[in-house]
């Protein structure tokens, strides 16, 4: 996922995006822990992934907060 997609969507979705990569991020975790995760690269990806989504969100509200 690349941060031009990402900005290219609404704050509204950006933000349920991030909530279910919370989520699926928990459930990575749970799965490491319980050793049934095969690929343990999954969690740097959504780690990382999670990140982009956050700072986009975080651009979109310092625009709109400068446009107030």
């Amino acid at each position: 996922m690349k941060a031009k997609e990402l900005r290219e969507q609404s704050l509204e979705e950006l933000r349920e995006k991030a909530k279910s990569m919370d989520q699926e991020l928990f459930s990575l975790r749970l799965q490491k822990a319980t050793r049934q995760l095969g690929n343990t690269a999954m969690i740097s990806r959504v780690r990382k992934d999670r990140a982009r989504v956050k700072n986009v969100v975080r651009e979109l509200e310092l625009a709109e907060a400068r446009q107030s």
